[in-house]
């Protein structure tokens, strides 16, 4: 009896002693991902910054020059913010703050009315730039967002997007973006209100630095959303975590912002369709998700969701690892634009493949999920 007494304390202690190396991993794995949410809004917002003073410049100055740096500058900051969507559909800052509405509808919107905002082709009089009786600074600009419906988005990257490159009236299929003329911002120039137009893609662009601040201040050291965020049972973080991933993965990229538009054949459903950049927006929404799995801050592994499955299961590691490798090489196979993507006969069996590699990354992540004991949801 002693003998075995003796062996199940010692089977009992390494149990405790596997059970806390299993949850001080799991802390690990939660701070990397709060390291990496503040390293990437940091990154956008620097990002914005620059864009900030292209805009500034073009504004100053307009010409075909300033115009293009301009249109530059935001096609960069959609490369570092595209990334960040996957800390959504989890209650985090960018969700809700202190129980009242978060700055993503403010930040990414979409689709748009471009008629809320300035003129289109059936309408030259058309949007709050051409109504002079309404105010333009940031609080009016701010309380317009999406007043009177989910479309009528005033502010955010896609407004910005919109005042720099104008509708894409090109046919489907047809690899040519917005053509909207420097001119449109030049005093006596092409379309009317020119001054208005100017100050209302300042505004947008002090908006959008507002906003990422707001994330930054949300997320950094003494954060109040940080010292929640790490308050929280370790299995708790990790769902939020996890269902970011899967309904990034599932629901909104493969459900909301590729099939729509791929079943409707239709470029107003695509995310950036002034720019022709939503396929930009699918590989860095991928990225995105994949760097939270692997923890991958400024492209080096940190301890990471994969570790912990792995540790687990190392038949599901790899199924998952697999996931990822068919939805990157899936997505990166649709063709360039988007809308030429989802028009072209030849190329729209490649986006549907990506939809559907997408959905399987989606339920392999709640799986891993399933395996670490913890709740994956998908909205």
């Amino acid at each position: 009896m002693k003998n075995f007494g003796h062996v199940f304390s010692l089977a009992i202690a390494l149990m405790c002693m596997v059970s806390c190396a299993s949850e001080q991993q799991s802390k690990e794995v939660i701070q990397n991902y709060a390291a990496l949410v503040l390293d990437n809004y940091e990154a956008a917002r620097q990002d914005a910054v620059l864009l900030k003073e292209a805009i500034g410049k073009f504004t100053t100055k307009p010409s075909e020059a300033t115009h293009q740096a301009a249109k530059d500058a935001w096609k960069k900051a959609r490369e570092s913010y595209g990334i960040t969507e996957v800390f959504r559909f989890q209650e985090g800052p960018i969700d809700v703050i202190e129980g009242e509405e978060g700055p993503e509808a403010r930040l990414n919107a979409w689709p748009l009315d471009e008629s809320y905002i300035d003129y289109v082709e059936i309408d030259s009089t058309a949007g709050i730039i051409n109504a002079p009786s309404k105010t333009l600074d940031k609080a009016s600009l701010t309380a317009a967002n999406e007043s009177g419906g989910e479309k009528n988005i005033s502010i955010g990257y896609h407004a910005i997007e919109f005042l720099l490159w104008g509708q894409d009236l090109s046919p489907p299929g047809i690899k040519q973006a917005g053509s909207r003329p420097h001119t449109d911002f030049v005093d006596g120039g092409t379309a009317a209100n020119q001054d208005r137009r100017r100050v209302y893609l300042q505004l947008c662009a002090d908006l959008l630095l507002d906003d990422l601040q707001l994330l930054i201040d949300q997320w950094k050291e003494g954060g109040a959303y940080r010292n929640k965020f790490f308050a929280m049972e370790h299995k708790t973080a990790l769902s939020k975590m996890m269902t970011g991933m899967a309904t990034l993965a599932k629901a909104e990229l493969a459900g909301e912002r590729i099939f729509v538009a791929y079943d409707n054949q239709d470029q107003e459903d695509e995310h950036s369709c002034f720019s022709d950049n939503t396929h930009r927006d699918t590989r860095l929404n991928l990225q995105g998700i994949k760097n939270v799995y692997f923890s991958l801050i400024q492209g080096k592994e940190n301890q990471s969701i994969h570790d912990l499955v792995q540790s687990q299961d190392t038949t599901l590691a790899r199924e998952v690892s697999n996931a990822f490798e068919l939805a990157e090489q899936a997505v990166n196979s649709t063709a360039i634009p988007f809308d030429f993507a989802i028009t072209a006969d030849t190329e729209r069996p490649k986006v549907l493949a990506a939809v559907e590699a997408l959905e399987k990354l989606g339920d392999k992540v709640a799986e891993a999920g399933a395996v670490l004991n913890v709740k994956v949801g998908m909205e």
